[in-house]
């Protein structure tokens, strides 16, 4: 397929965190605000002159220092967070909004905190607690430790506070505007992994959505638009490169190397149901006009997300149903179950569900856990051959019994 135009300007985007387009939207102005979690809403970190960078860690070397802090026990991603602020790298930032969403992630922001790793005047880490649960009472209730009033005290109320930021209904509803037209995009794109040949690869879809998450939204934005214009007049390869399709599933995942690992044994990736991921994450929030926006932003949150952190049963069976549904959707032939090293949720979530999906679901499962940055792993490669292999034989065996 021709290269698509703006390919290896994302990638170039991805090299830094703090990027050419970050760059360009704090000298005229702009308020930079970093996250890390799907449970801190995107959509409210844009608000007037405010944009979000979710945070990665993008070329990570060694994470001694921070081991030293943190226990070489504790998820590399956090760990390589609290590395790179260390070094400086996060100067740029104005805030650091954090979620309580894992213990890990909790510590890494304490870290940001206890080192002063920013020294900016008007900098602060500001931490929300996350609901186990979608209820009334954990959603809005009138006590403190409610989701909606943890985002109003703790992230809108100090972005006001601190920056002089109109966080009114009205400003929340226009943030939801240009938000959506992001989703619209990323989501019209991604539905190109469907065709039975598609014209985009896992791993542009993967630098594409990335530089969704972590460039700002009217800057990057044009690009997305012309992208998804050249896309549509795109033609694909005449017989297809790759000898099967997978979905993965799992935690958080911010490196598109790993992504074209798995491509270059032959595995197109045409489903990406983890963090930093499209699903959760690419959704267009609804607002209806009687009902305060913050409510309906934190509800679609809770409802859509996908997290292993909600234990509850309902959320469990969802989260099966998910992967389930999008494997059949986008015609994927297999299964990777993923989980990055001492990752709570997702540890106990990977080693159970990967049985049961291949057990109940019938899905061939390939499981693994790994490093943060495991794009050069020669062992994931080989244990990505051997799966594309199986299920190329298991293909193989369906037309021999279809033709019998």
């Amino acid at each position: 397929m021709k290269d698509l135009k703006h390919l290896i300007y994302f990638e170039k985007l991805l090299e830094s965190a703090n990027n050419e387009l970050v760059q360009q939207a704090q000298a005229d102005g702009g308020i930079c605000l970093g996250y890390t979690c799907y449970h801190m809403p995107e959509v409210l970190l844009n608000v007037g002159k405010c944009f979000s960078v979710r945070l990665r860690a993008p070329n990570t070397g060694s994470i001694d220092i921070a081991t030293y802090y943190m226990s070489n026990y504790t998820c590399e991603f956090a760990r390589a967070l609290v590395e790179r602020g260390i070094e400086g790298g996060y100067q740029f930032l104005d805030a650091m909004i954090g979620v309580d969403a894992c213990s890990m992630m909790n510590r890494a922001m304490e870290h940001f905190e206890i080192l002063h790793v920013n020294d900016k005047p008007n900098f602060f880490v500001t931490h929300c607690d996350i609901p186990f649960k979608v209820t009334d009472y954990t959603l809005d209730s009138y006590e403190l430790d409610s989701y909606e009033k943890q985002m109003r005290i703790h992230v809108l109320d100090q972005l006001t506070e601190k920056f002089g930021v109109d966080t009114s209904d009205a400003a929340i509803r226009e943030a939801v505007k240009e938000h959506n037209e992001v989703c619209s995009i990323i989501s019209e794109i991604g539905e190109m992994r469907k065709l039975d040949n598609p014209i985009i690869t896992g791993y542009e879809f993967h630098v594409i959505n990335l530089v969704s998450y972590t460039c700002p939204k009217h800057l990057i934005l044009p690009y997305l638009r012309e992208t998804l214009e050249e896309l549509k007049k795109r033609k694909p390869d005449k017989v297809s490169p790759f000898r099967a399709r997978v979905a993965i599933v799992g935690s958080e995942i911010d490196d598109p190397n790993l992504t074209k690992l798995i491509e270059g044994t032959g595995a197109l990736v045409v489903s990406d149901r983890y963090c930093f991921g499209s699903t959760p994450g690419r959704e267009v929030i609804e607002l209806k006009d009687d009902e305060p926006a913050l409510r309906q932003i934190c509800l679609h949150v809770m409802e859509h997300s996908e997290c292993a952190r909600y234990i509850a049963d309902e959320k469990v069976l969802q989260r099966r149903e998910t992967a389930d549904r999008l494997a059949k959707e986008f015609k994927a032939d297999g299964i990777i179950y993923e989980q990055m090293k001492y990752c709570d949720y997702w540890g106990f979530e990977r080693a159970l569900v990967s049985h049961i999906m291949h057990d109940e679901y019938g899905w061939p499962v390939l499981s693994i856990d790994r490093l943060y940055n495991n794009g050069n792993s020669g062992q994931l490669r080989t244990r990505c051959q051997a799966f594309v292999e199986s299920l190329e034989i298991k293909r193989i065996h369906k037309e021999a019994q279809k033709d019998g």
